[in-house]
């Protein structure tokens, strides 16, 4: 142990600023057997232990006084095995550097969310997910885990060892164990063909089943106050490469969705009751794009605008009317929402506490700007969501506890089976994983 890895924290927040902690220490350990120590002079001095990523999370599921875990120094790729198309990675090793490192050697993940900030530990631990017709989330590619659990000891896990923990770590909440390295699935790099489009709300909802039966990923954004929405196709592509021009990539991603997007926020912000016309000049300033490259530079995309965020996972057939009921709560409220609602979409998965587990899913996601008071649309949208069997993410704002979590996970029981085998002396407990997994 060295005092490079156990030192006295400073206050934690995370990126939203929503949430703050002030652990007693903070580790960076740079090897298993270093972060096995952290955890038995954790366990020794009675405090807990919860393992953080690039704090993208708005829930405080990583919140801690106890130890702080930083992984750092827990980075790079472990091994590629092309026989098999996996590709073994260290847990704290940032999704974006993954991404760039597969493309070099010529393959990538099927499919990814919209930012590539999070470390891969802290995206699968909280259900990270994208958009596919066929292709799920980012744990649904996992192959296997290695975790280190609460007595120290280095648990692998897989469809063939340990699946029971398998089924359950993929997307684990750092509530069994801290994650030191995960094999994804991987297979030759591709080209997708991202085609955006604006479209009225109206004729996007009535055509949704269509859109998402006839493209690989589809998703679409609806601007509050408006009829308005922007919609995005991405397909695989015989190519070739043609991404956006520089110029036209930077005013579309940079100044138009960054920039100018900040300013507005921040004028809405000062002065609500012009949000409306904002919306309104927003999203007709929207033009049709099509560009080809290859995947994480067309699922990806930087948001530099900090806001707070709900979302839930609906069965996919009830997406439309709660999308529709969210309108209708919006337009007869005296709200002012100045963030667009994002509409995804998956595919059943077989993880326990996946949002996507044991059925296909669509994804509402409701944000506001960054100080913005949120609770009342926040409070409205839950109300909304949980009336249609809604799952919250993990990793996004909500007041769900463990027992409605409970009715609505039909694999809760036995997530809290392995945890209970696996740290029954909760030493990776927090507030947030007591409110939602129960104690």
């Amino acid at each position: 142990m060295t005092d490079t890895y156990a030192r006295t924290a400073s206050t934690w927040r995370n990126w939203a600023g929503n949430v703050t902690a002030r652990p007693a220490r903070v580790a960076s350990p740079a090897s298993v057997d270093e972060l096995a120590e952290v955890l038995r002079r954790a366990s020794e001095d009675g405090l807990t232990v919860k393992p953080v990523g690039t704090g993208h999370s708005f829930t405080a599921t990583a919140a801690t006084d106890g130890v702080l875990v930083r992984p750092d120094l827990l980075t790079g790729i472990r091994d590629i095995d092309r026989a098999a198309m996996t590709v073994t990675v260290e847990a704290g090793t940032p999704l974006k550097r993954l991404n760039a490192a597969l493309a070099r050697e010529g393959l990538s993940l099927t499919n990814m969310g919209d930012i590539m900030e999070q470390t891969v530990a802290g995206a699968t631990s909280t259900g990270t997910h994208g958009t596919g017709r066929d292709s799920a989330s980012i744990s649904a590619q996992i192959r296997a885990l290695e975790l280190v659990t609460a007595d120290g000891s280095v648990l692998r896990c897989s469809e063939s060892e340990h699946p029971d923990v398998f089924a359950a770590a993929r997307i684990g909440l750092g509530a069994l164990g801290v994650v030191t390295a995960i094999t994804f699935a991987v297979e030759p790099v591709f080209l997708l063909t991202a085609r955006e489009e604006p479209m009225t709300f109206d004729r996007v909802t009535s055509d949704f089943d269509q859109l998402v039966a006839e493209n690989e990923h589809f998703e679409f954004y609806w601007f509050p106050h408006t009829g308005n929405c922007n919609t995005k196709r991405n397909n695989r592509s015989a190519g070739p490469p043609a991404p956006p021009g520089r110029i036209s990539g930077w005013i579309d991603d940079e100044l138009l969705s960054n920039g100018i997007f900040q300013v507005a926020c921040s004028v809405g912000r000062a002065v609500p009751g012009t949000i409306p016309s904002i919306a309104r000049l927003s999203s007709r300033a929207l033009s049709a794009r099509t560009y080809t490259d290859i995947p994480y530079k067309v699922f990806t995309s930087p948001r530099r605008v900090r806001f707070v965020e709900m979302e839930y996972a609906l069965p996919r057939e009830a997406a439309v009317e709660a999308l529709r009921e969210l309108k209708a709560m919006v337009d007869r409220s005296p709200l002012r929402i100045s963030f667009p609602v994002e509409v995804r979409t998956a595919p059943a998965d077989d993880i326990a506490l996946s949002t996507a587990s044991g059925r296909e899913s669509a994804y509402i996601a409701v944000h506001l700007y960054k100080g913005t008071p949120h609770q009342a649309y926040f409070t409205a949208v839950e109300r909304i969501m949980t009336g249609y069997e809604g799952r919250p993410h993990w990793g996004k704002i909500h007041t769900r506890e463990a027992g409605h979590l409970a009715e609505v996970y039909p694999r809760f029981g036995e997530f809290t089976a392995v945890r209970d085998r696996l740290d029954p002396d909760r030493l990776f407990a927090n507030a947030y994983l007591r409110r939602v997994l129960g104690d």
